[in-house]
């Protein structure tokens, strides 16, 4: 069997978490069209007939601003240091500048074997990806330079072909039907994180978090009070009130391997009750207005897009109670930045 690590690399959005989904055959990253949506490394598993493929997707390299920056960029560099192999990922699509020639820097301090991989090519021509290779085939010592299109799967299986050739023998390390190192928790928030992205614009998807502060499950048949009572002048959502015959899940119950998820077709309404409750995080009032929107608008949908996919990743029908509060610098507390790491 070979079996080994290898470290998704590259800047902000070119398309690393979206390779790691396409790999997978299934969903286990957010995607955003925000920069730095992944925080986190989180692992992407793949087991085959050849052996286990521990993939490391990481937040993109940036020079960094914030603790919360500064604690994404060691998880770069942890990544760098243990990985079998690393794969820089490069956008097709965007010029060569700065922020490329900062992620060469970093690469040049590292020996691992190093793939090049060219995302975007089923929109570029080939003129623009001859150039790109003759740019960087000089900058850094690649054992492959791969195009690739993570979204349509473009050379993915040459990709995995070349992988298996540089990773060590060894024993698997984790059960085949294991994907990825996420809680439960830990999904739940960044579901959440995801559809908030989706409808917030300019300094506000560097100054959102979402911590999930609890999962309840409910005997099917109990009703359920609607979370989207909300005014402009409410300070939050309504918080649900937990009943005693509730039974609660603790952040280490909720740690099991994560099956491919079937995402196909309604589910029963006999399913059980989830009650979850979450809290987003923001650092001014002005944001958390934002969030809320206009008579609770905005929370709403973001509610109601992420309970949908929670839904069919826990086949339970999912209350969801969404609450936004106001954290100053929250990006340099390590208080917080402990609390949504822990989630992992």
């Amino acid at each position: 069997m070979k079996v080994g690590y290898v470290a998704l690399i590259g800047r902000p959005n070119v398309g690393k978490s979206t390779l790691l989904n396409t790999l997978l055959g299934q969903k286990v990253a957010i995607i955003s069209d925000k920069p730095q949506t992944t925080r986190i490394s989180l692992l992407g598993i793949k087991t085959t007939e050849k052996g286990q493929i521990i993939f490391i997707d990481n937040p993109g390299i940036h020079k960094p601003l914030h603790t919360l920056n500064k604690r994404m960029m060691s998880f770069v560099h942890s990544a760098l240091q243990t990985s079998d192999l690393i794969c820089l990922l490069i956008d097709a699509t965007q010029p060569f500048g700065h922020g490329d020639e900062f992620v060469i820097e970093t690469l040049k301090k590292v020996t691992t074997p190093l793939f090049l991989l060219i995302n975007k090519v089923d929109i570029v021509k080939k003129d623009r990806i001859l150039l790109i290779i003759d740019k960087y085939k000089d900058l850094l010592s690649f054992k492959e330079i791969i195009p690739v299109s993570a979204l349509k799967g473009t050379n993915l299986d040459v990709l995995e072909k070349q992988i298996y050739e540089y990773l060590p023998e060894a024993e698997k390390l984790y059960d085949d039907e294991t994907v990825s190192d996420q809680s439960l928790r830990f999904m739940l928030a960044e579901i959440i994180r995801e559809k908030l992205l989706k409808r917030v614009e300019k300094e506000l998807p560097f100054v959102t978090a979402v911590l999930v502060e609890k999962i309840e499950e409910r005997a099917a048949g109990e009703k359920a009070t609607a979370p989207w009572d909300i005014t402009e002048k409410s300070e939050k959502p309504r918080e649900f009130i937990s009943s005693s015959g509730l039974s609660s899940l603790s952040p280490e119950s909720v740690r099991p391997s994560v099956p491919k998820m079937d995402i196909s077709g309604d589910k029963k309404q006999t399913r059980k009750l989830t009650y979850v409750s979450a809290t987003i995080i923001v650092e001014r009032d002005n944001h958390r207005k934002i969030v809320i929107g206009r008579h609770g608008q905005v929370i709403k949908e973001i509610g109601i897009d992420a309970r949908r996919e929670i839904e069919q990743l826990i086949d339970s029908k999912v209350f969801l109670d969404l609450t936004v509060k106001v954290r100053e610098r929250w990006r340099d507390s390590p208080e917080v930045l402990d609390l949504i790491e822990g989630q992992k």
